[in-house]
């Protein structure tokens, strides 16, 4: 099975750029953090970034309820991306220059979840997402802070992914130049775990140490 052909989703550029495989689309959310909600309002376009986590195929995103966003987008056409830079491609001629990347558009029709069971699953998907395992290890929400706390889902049925992948691709007659050409790559590691006051002298957490390691977070 293949992702959805849509006129949203059909590509114009670099077509050969276009995956149609639906497990480079979970791929490129898996290994993503932050994700950008572009929808409309009465005051023009808006485009949100915010945490997100993915459950099968629904998207969860991450949201105050203090902020009016998440009602406005609730029932409305809206636009999500995620995007990883994988390098900088430096050619010999400055029109050639292009970034190594992969890309995630979904289309669809968001729905701010109202049932607090579902809401609370979709608060425990996002928290995985960011750092597996933290929502076995942390306290759960209140009804307070959930009543402070928006999720936002969204189906994953019209997507595209695109990805560029390798070195430059100078023309023939720029081949002879004396200009340096190549990738410069680009990654998203994470540092040394450090414990606040209250957690000084205690071990890190064996799912803390595993995120600082980079293994993906588990497929659903």
């Amino acid at each position: 099975m293949e992702l959805s052909s849509t006129p949203r989703t059909t590509l114009h550029r670099h077509k050969e750029r276009g995956q149609a495989d639906p497990g480079e689309l979970r791929a490129v959310l898996d290994s993503g953090m932050i994700c950008h909600l572009g929808f409309t309002t009465a005051r023009g376009p808006v485009v949100l970034p915010t945490a997100y986590g993915r459950d099968g195929d629904t998207l969860y995103l991450h949201g105050s309820s203090a902020n009016g966003a998440f009602k406005t987008a609730n029932g409305q056409q809206v636009c999500v991306t995620v995007t990883h830079t994988d390098g900088l491609v430096c050619a010999r001629a400055v029109f050639s220059h292009s970034v190594n990347y992969r890309s995630a558009v979904i289309f669809g029709a968001a729905a701010v979840v109202s049932d607090d069971d579902e809401r609370l699953h979709g608060l425990e998907v996002i928290t995985d997402h960011l750092v597996p395992g933290r929502w076995a290890a942390a306290r759960k929400p209140t009804k307070k802070e959930m009543a402070a706390t928006s999720v936002l889902s969204l189906p994953l049925d019209e997507a595209s992914v695109k990805i560029r992948a390798g070195g430059p691709a100078d023309d023939e007659a720029d081949l002879a130049l004396d200009v340096w050409a190549g990738v410069l790559p680009v990654t998203v590691t994470f540092g040394e775990p450090e414990p606040d006051s209250g957690s000084a002298g205690k071990p890190v957490p064996a799912h803390i140490l595993q995120r600082t390691e980079n293994r993906p977070a588990a497929v659903r």
